[in-house]
């Protein structure tokens, strides 16, 4: 089965709306562990708009499944993953002023800063993911940082598949097959849906792992945490 890992961004950005602790992160954590999802993932950013740093340490103790935490590996974020030392920590070539993630690495240009990166992550006995697009240049040149999975960018396939074009599959098929023989894991994230999550497993060999937030959320707005959780679990079977 294909694991589960909730991001929970959008709560912590509804909680920042008013200023208090409404809704509670922490229970909210707590909440979709119980409802059986694998992961927490969170992705905290320079000016902290969402997911606090201090989030962050707070939700450490709570989280008994795989906690993922993602971001641009500049000076704070380091020191962050390393105070924590989370599962997994999933490395994100955002701009500080990012809206959201819209691009992955070019690991053949940063080959040598990743590989300086993902090394002292691995010293501190975190397994380290980048976040790529679909090209099999940009899997070769992940493979030779020394990270052990590769975070497939999903949103050019969520797109295309809205507009019922099943063939943007084919980038993200060819990219896990090499990425399999690269001896590389696969996770995969952003803007997939329950609409769109079956599909994708099926033709993703070997997914191990989807992050999955703004859509979820979105979702359980009308169907409930515990019902829409459910459902991606279903689908990941």
């Amino acid at each position: 089965m294909t694991k589960l890992s909730v991001n929970i961004n959008k709560i912590a950005t509804l909680r920042n709306a008013r200023g208090g602790n409404m809704p509670n992160l922490l229970k909210v954590a707590k909440d979709v562990q119980k409802f059986g999802a694998q992961g927490i993932t969170i992705h905290p950013r320079p000016d902290e708009r969402h997911i606090r740093y201090q989030d962050a340490y707070d939700l450490k103790p709570i989280v008994n499944v795989e906690y993922n935490m993602e971001g641009n590996p500049m000076d704070n974020f380091m020191k962050l993953v390393l105070e924590i030392k989370p599962t997994q920590v999933t490395l994100v070539p955002d701009a500080v002023d990012a809206i959201t993630s819209n691009a992955g690495w070019d690991t053949v240009k940063h080959k040598d800063y990743l590989k300086e990166v993902i090394a002292e992550f691995k010293r501190n006995g975190i397994r380290t993911s980048i976040f790529v697009d679909p090209e099999l240049k940009m899997i070769e040149g992940a493979a030779e940082t020394g990270t052990d999975r590769i975070e497939l960018y999903t949103e050019e396939f969520a797109d295309q598949y809205s507009l019922g074009n099943k063939n943007a599959i084919i980038p993200y098929t060819e990219s896990a097959v090499l990425a399999n023989n690269l001896n590389l894991g696969i996770n995969a994230g952003h803007d997939l849906s329950l609409e769109n999550i079956k599909f994708f497993k099926e033709n993703v060999p070997n997914l191990l792992e989807v992050s999955i937030g703004h859509a979820l959320i979105c979702e359980s707005l009308y169907g409930g945490l515990e019902k829409v959780i459910g459902g991606y679990l279903k689908r990941l079977s």
